[in-house]
């Protein structure tokens, strides 16, 4: 998922630096939320490793 959001990231300096601010700010946005997504799940996933660790404990 992060890889998504990078690549929205790349089209969003290109459409940027191209002039298409419309495009860049869409673009801007879906990578906003996709990192955030993935960063919400790698919490998620953060925790559970840690509650898991503390059973077998």
């Amino acid at each position: 998922m992060l890889k998504w959001a990078l690549i929205f990231f790349v089209i969003s300096l290109i459409a940027g630096f191209l002039g298409f601010s419309g495009v860049s700010a869409a673009t801007a946005t879906i990578a906003r939320i996709l990192f955030f997504i993935a960063l919400v799940i790698f919490v998620i996933f953060l925790v559970l490793a840690l509650m898991a660790g503390q059973a077998v404990l």
